[in-house]
């Protein structure tokens, strides 16, 4: 079936054709959002977002516009969205013991024998950090995460992430020299 003809099936709520599109599409879908939730998201929310990526399409045939790309584009951008979507959701919900994931030495800022009082200075300078600044450290070395994923997962450039994270280990080392 051509993409046409399988949206139209959908809107008539036909499940073979749903269950064709999930046979044709799944894979590609998890490798899609298996990028986006690497090192964030476990096997389960790469399932439940490729899942809700075939219900968002049963749910919403008539948003599919033939005429501005095809099937396969459609459900990956979708699929691409609910991905981002769930990363967001991850962080919010995840709590970050910043005493226990966050090697200093990995931050450049001091040796590994820190001492216990400049650790705690360390600590409540990265909680002090506003918006994104914080989520683009965490992200990139609690989760180790490249500053081309930051950038998709927080819809900003691969230049801003790598400039706002020079900026704010130039804040970090600021703090800890008073």
């Amino acid at each position: 079936m051509n993409d046409e003809k399988i949206i139209i099936a959908i809107r008539n709520r036909s499940e073979g054709a749903i269950n064709e599109t999930i046979d044709k599409y799944s894979k590609l879908l998890w490798s899609i959002i298996g990028k986006v939730l690497n090192n964030i998201g476990s096997v389960q929310d790469i399932e439940e977002c490729v899942a809700d990526t075939f219900i968002y399409l049963w749910e919403n045939p008539h948003k599919f516009d033939p005429s501005r790309g095809k099937l396969k584009s459609w459900l990956s951008i979708i699929a691409r969205t609910k991905a981002i979507d769930r990363c967001r959701e991850i962080a919010k919900t995840r709590t970050i013991s910043l005493e226990s994931t966050i090697l200093v030495s990995d931050l450049g800022i001091v040796d590994d024998m820190i001492q216990e009082e400049t650790r705690r200075v360390l600590i409540a300078a990265v909680n002090a950090l506003g918006e994104p600044d914080r989520e683009i450290l965490v992200r990139r070395y609690y989760y180790e995460q490249k500053p081309k994923e930051i950038a998709l997962a927080l819809n900003l450039s691969v230049k801003q992430v790598n400039n706002r994270l020079y900026q704010t280990k130039q804040k970090l080392r600021e703090a800890l020299s008073n």
